[in-house]
């Protein structure tokens, strides 16, 4: 298959499904990860225009780690709207990836560029598939399923499937770590540390399924989205 997952910033997609994405590019899937914010403004002493540089470079080794192509939209921290020229820029970065399963956002998770993306990947995916939609690139031909991966510290996110991700946690923790620069913009901004954080969250998933390690992800429940088979690993 074809995976496309799509976050805010470069970390989020290592930080919410890391596993399930290492784990995907093990049974074969192309896999892509896409940033929609080129994560300008996450730091104190690092200005936006260098800080997105280096952010590029981390997105793209965190990738690798996971044996995923990295993506980036263009957005700038912050100022990701809802609106036509949004969803137009997604819509191409959908039918560039030609996604056959996409994985993003929960739309009630903590941060106001997470709740856009949810809303422009629901819109952009549908549109992708449309001939007569104007963008870069030909029209993708599947309206993709989408799964909403778990938010921030899994706050009111029920898990309706589990991926086991014991095999893959090393390779999670080992993407998020090529992150330096939100390791410690994330304990002085927000006082956690992360990768205790992924820790906890992927040990509670995995006791509330009976493994060691897992991520939960809830499907889009939609008509025209939905499948019989399981998509995810």
């Amino acid at each position: 298959m074809r995976i496309m997952a799509i976050g805010a910033h470069p970390d989020d997609l290592e930080l919410l499904c890391g596993g399930t994405l290492a784990r995907c590019a093990v049974r074969g899937d192309h896999v892509v990860m896409a940033h929609a914010c080129r994560g300008d403004k996450g730091h104190t002493e690092i200005l936006p225009g260098q800080l997105a540089e280096v952010r590029d470079r981390e997105a793209a080794a965190a990738a690798k780690v996971i044996g995923a192509e990295s993506m980036c939209l263009g957005f700038e921290d912050g100022e990701i709207y809802v609106n036509d020229e949004a969803a137009r820029r997604f819509a191409d970065g959908i039918r560039i990836a030609r996604p056959d399963l996409i994985i993003t956002h929960d739309p009630a998770d903590y941060h106001g560029d997470h709740n856009a993306v949810t809303r422009l990947v629901i819109t952009a995916s549908f549109m992708a598939s449309v001939p007569h939609y104007p963008t870069y690139h030909p029209a993708h031909p599947i309206v993709p399923p989408i799964y909403l991966m778990d938010t921030l510290a899994g706050i009111g996110f029920l898990p309706a499937e589990y991926v086991d991700i014991t095999d893959t946690m090393a390779t999670k923790i080992e993407a998020m770590s090529q992150h330096a620069s939100q390791i410690g913009w994330i304990k002085e901004h927000h006082e956690t540390d992360i990768l205790e954080l992924i820790e906890v969250v992927a040990r509670f998933r995995g006791l509330q399924c009976g493994v060691r390690y897992a991520e939960g992800f809830r499907c889009m429940e939609a008509w025209g989205r939905l499948v019989t088979r399981r998509l995810l690993p």
